[in-house]
């Protein structure tokens, strides 16, 4: 018997190098976006990342691209409510979603990010997949579960990418593995399979390279 949302595995040599090779290109800061109308055109391929504040987004988009300082890690609200775009090669857009669950922020600024989030989500025809990051130490949390409804109902591709997964030992991460596979048996838009990820020690970005490398 298969297991439901098996963990990703690194392909073959060969299709491993189509992921090297974009992320080894050029990759830059395009701009911060705060409403749709400031959207850049619709060009080409983009994928994005979401997940809650500091489940490691920006310090994943870095490590991917092996640009240390590329997307900026910060708690200020004026930087975490933009959607930041970020060029790879000529190809692809990395998308850099605010940060959600963030509990100081003030009441309306949580409701513009929202009908942005969901404005973006619904409106770009050229986003093929949401990378939904959760933190391995804590797993999926009510407000993930909220982000996997909107996704949903927006008709959007969703991947979990567990996060910070050398903080835990295999017993540790393993039951979290197993909360994760429940949760997203509730999500008919979950992409069925999970990557494990660790930025600090670089474990699972040639997977995750290769996943948008190939993403048609």
């Amino acid at each position: 018997m298969s297991v439901q949302f098996p963990i990703a595995e690194l392909p073959d040599y060969a299709t491993a190098e189509l992921g090297r090779k974009l992320f080894a290109g050029n990759s830059d800061f395009l701009k911060g976006v705060v409403a749709m109308d400031g959207l850049p055109p619709a060009d080409r391929m983009e994928v994005c990342f979401a997940g809650r504040s500091n489940v490691g987004k920006s310090t994943l988009i870095n490590a991917l691209t092996g640009r240390k300082a590329l997307a900026r890690a910060s708690n200020t609200p004026g930087r975490t409510q933009e959607i930041n775009y970020f060029t790879l090669l000529d190809e692809h857009y990395l998308v850099d979603l605010p940060g959600y669950g963030f509990a100081n922020a003030p009441v309306p600024v949580v409701a513009k990010w929202q009908r942005l989030l969901k404005a973006y989500l619904q409106g770009r025809a050229t986003l093929r997949r949401v990378f939904l990051l959760i933190d391995a130490r804590h797993g999926p949390k009510d407000v993930d579960e909220e982000i996997m409804v909107l996704l949903g109902s927006s008709a959007v591709t969703f991947q979990v990418v567990l996060t910070k997964c050398d903080k835990l030992k295999k017993p540790e991460l393993d039951k979290i593995i197993e909360k994760t596979r429940a949760t997203l048996t509730k999500f008919p838009a979950a992409y069925p399979e999970i990557v494990l990820t660790s930025s600090n020690k670089g474990e699972g970005l040639d997977v995750l390279r290769t996943i948008i490398a190939t993403m048609e």
